[in-house]
């Protein structure tokens, strides 16, 4: 078919995969620190500038068409002629926390705007941030006539900043005014949070395209990194994804919108046309720092001293709440020790009960997704933290499937690369109709697969004989979890 690329303009760096477009393989690949600023905004002209530079040498040359992927929940505000209005805003802005209580307030609650868009305003999403330019740069606020998130602004970029603007559903699930559960965009939300409408995106399918660039190459869809990754990784339904940031998130490929009154759950769409319900918590490898400072070592010294001990740490139970904590709803709490007795009161069973309470808090976050339907099969874990041997050895039993840790990759630059491959395909009909496939309601096209790429290189690890003992860790953690916060799952119900 050709050669394609993926660009992922993260919110340090931007990295260029070139993937043959049939088999996925990388034939090389680019690479260019973000030129440092500090703070929640930032010119969108660095990007560009990144990019220009990561593609140097010649990288691009023979590619036929790019796939986009950005750093999700950023907000690039334009005026009439398409021109900036302020910097973007980027990243967890914290400014933003008492807008979005605001905003959760002004439509009813957490359960009227996870009815409305499927998620609950959060500090970094985008609807959140329209309010707080509104409160705080009202002259600012009254000048935006057009907003876009940084994949949708590169790729008008890369188009020569073309009439059409576009971006794609797994994108616009995270802004807070679009919803992945009726596939449409609310206005009154963005009314509701700038006192004024907005030119907004057109939405496109997973295998759309944006357009054409100056010199011929196809611009497809492109997505946010979240889903970008998953794409990459070659999740489907059955998997879940845990990703171990300081913080952590689980989230699933499912065949629908997930809506949940409590927020909890927050309902985006993935890259291929099917839904991503996200579960955020607030601790997770913050947990293994903090217990490796306090023992005076490092994370791989902790994973060391922790598989000294056995599972169940002697019956210590860490419960991981260190900065409160989001699932469980209980944001104001502290992290505890419990069940310490003077033979348990060594490094080694401290360390693992910290890896063991960090897993236990993850699952259950993963149980509220399987509480609402979603088969989990297999997980992939992510992050630096999913390499450490204590925690390898202790999460199949503790999430009770396959555990998957994939091989460090560009996943999310790769995810791009096949959604253009993708799309590429369909454009010029070198990819067929899936076998037996129907045409669309409507008489629309019938569906056509994504290029089938090879899974990501991974190490497996199966529960196997550790799932007895797995569950036993789950259920001493869930007693101690409940009688220290009766009712803390409750919301979830």
């Amino acid at each position: 078919m050709g050669i394609v690329a993926g660009l992922d303009s993260s919110s340090t760096s931007t990295r260029i995969v070139v993937c043959d477009a049939d088999t996925g393989a990388v034939i090389r690949q680019g690479y260019a620190p973000h030129p440092v600023e500090k703070g929640p905004e930032t010119d969108p002209q660095a990007w560009l500038m990144s990019l220009g530079e990561a593609a140097g040498g010649g990288l691009l040359e023979g590619v036929q068409a790019i796939g986009v992927s950005a750093q999700q929940h950023g907000l690039v505000p334009l005026d009439a002629e398409g021109n900036l209005v302020r910097p973007a805003l980027v990243g967890n802005d914290k400014r933003a926390q008492s807008a979005a209580a605001d905003l959760v307030d002004a439509l009813g609650g957490r359960s009227a705007w996870a009815q409305a868009v499927g998620t609950v305003p959060q500090a970094a999403h985008p609807v959140t941030k329209l309010r707080w330019l509104a409160r705080t740069e009202p002259d600012n606020a009254a000048r935006i006539a057009e907003v876009m998130q940084p994949h949708d602004w590169l790729a008008w970029q890369l188009l020569g900043r073309p009439a059409r603007r576009t971006t794609d559903r797994g994108g616009a699930s995270t802004t807070g005014f679009w919803s992945a559960a009726t596939g449409s965009y609310r206005p009154d939300l963005i009314e509701l949070a700038l006192g004024h409408q907005v030119r907004l995106p057109e939405v496109l399918g997973p295998s759309g395209t944006a357009g054409f660039t100056p010199e011929g190459l196809l611009i497809s869809a492109g997505t946010s990194e979240t889903m970008a990754a998953a794409f990459g990784l070659g999740a489907v339904e059955g998997d879940a994804v845990v990703s171990l940031g300081a913080s952590g998130s689980v989230f699933g490929i499912h065949h629908e919108a997930l809506t949940d009154p409590t927020g909890t759950i927050t309902s985006f769409a993935d890259a291929t046309g099917r839904h991503l319900p996200v579960v955020h918590t607030t601790n997770a490898v913050r947990v293994l720092r903090g217990t490796a400072e306090m023992l005076g070592t490092d994370l791989a010294g902790l994973s060391e001293q922790a598989l000294k001990s056995s599972p169940g740490a002697y019956g210590m139970v860490l419960l991981p709440y260190l900065e409160g904590e989001r699932t469980p709803h209980l944001p104001h709490t502290a992290g505890s020790l419990h069940g310490m007795r003077r033979e348990s009161m060594k490094p080694e069973h401290l360390a693992r009960a910290a890896v063991e309470g960090m897993l236990c808090g993850l699952a259950d976050a993963l149980d509220v997704l399987r509480g609402r339907g979603m088969t989990v099969r297999r997980v992939f874990l992510l992050g630096a933290a999913a390499e450490l041997g204590a925690v390898q050895a202790a999460a199949p039993g503790i999430f009770g499937v396959q555990v998957v840790v994939p091989q460090p990759a560009e996943y999310a630059a790769l995810g791009a690369a096949r959604q253009a491959a993708w799309a590429w395909g369909v454009a010029h009909g070198t990819l067929a109709p899936a076998p037996g496939t129907e045409p669309a309601p409507g008489g629309g096209s019938p569906w056509i697969d994504p290029p089938q790429w090879p899974a990501a290189a991974s190490q497996i690890f199966e529960p196997g004989e550790t799932l007895p003992v797995g569950q036993a860790v789950r259920q001493q953690f869930t007693a101690v979890r409940d009688e220290a916060h009766p009712g803390a799952f409750r919301r979830e119900e």
